[in-house]
């Protein structure tokens, strides 16, 4: 059997909708539960930021997550397939019409994604101070708290509704599925028929 952590939402349902083409069958959760077991498959509804730690620690063999989340992660787990869902950017969101100002001797981000905002900065050379907020992040530069904040962008309307704009992006990010690597060894065949049915699917 192969379980498979997938992210709660719209990238559950459009993976196991993907499940159904393969395989010709129905794959949905019953009223709220978090563990769907059919035709070899047990399927597991988690946080989206919590889907690589249950693939990374061996409680799910495979997962579905976006490219920002292993990047947030930095976990040791193998990429099997790009899946093309849920697609977005991680980018900067600013006051409406100021630009990101690279002179200035610090910058303060509001974001979730440190890590992906650390690395943006460090590759630049430039001083970054990160203020780790969990929501409503787009308050942050219109309080003073920081001058941008670093965020998902799907259609950037959030954004706009909030009084700023979308600055420039710092990476493209879609859903991929991932394996735990000791369970890819032990199960490969089984992992790489799958993988390859689901690649039809594409």
């Amino acid at each position: 059997m192969l379980t498979i952590a997938l992210p709660k939402g719209r990238i559950a349902e459009e993976t196991l909708d993907k499940f159904e083409k393969a395989f010709g069958e129905k794959f949905v959760f019953e009223n709220r539960k978090l563990i769907l077991e059919k035709s070899g498959f047990r399927f597991l509804n988690v946080r989206n930021q919590d889907v690589p730690t249950y693939v990374m620690h061996g409680a799910a063999d495979l997962g579905v997550v976006g490219q920002d989340v292993l990047e947030e992660k930095e976990y040791d787990l193998i990429k099997l397939l790009n899946l093309q869902l849920g697609k977005c950017k991680v980018a900067f969101g600013l006051r409406k019409g100021e630009k990101l100002d690279m002179t200035k001797s610090k910058i303060t981000v509001a974001t979730k994604h440190e890590k992906i905002a650390k690395k943006y900065f460090e590759e630049k050379a430039m001083a970054v101070e990160i203020i780790k907020l969990y929501g409503s992040i787009e308050l942050a530069p219109l309080v003073g708290l920081s001058d941008c904040i670093v965020d998902i962008v799907e259609t950037g309307e959030t954004m706009k509704q909030n009084g700023l704009e979308v600055g420039p992006t710092i990476m493209e990010s879609s859903a991929h599925l991932i394996a735990n690597k000791n369970s890819f060894y032990a199960k490969k065949d089984l992992i790489l028929d799958l993988k390859e049915k689901i690649e039809a699917t594409l």
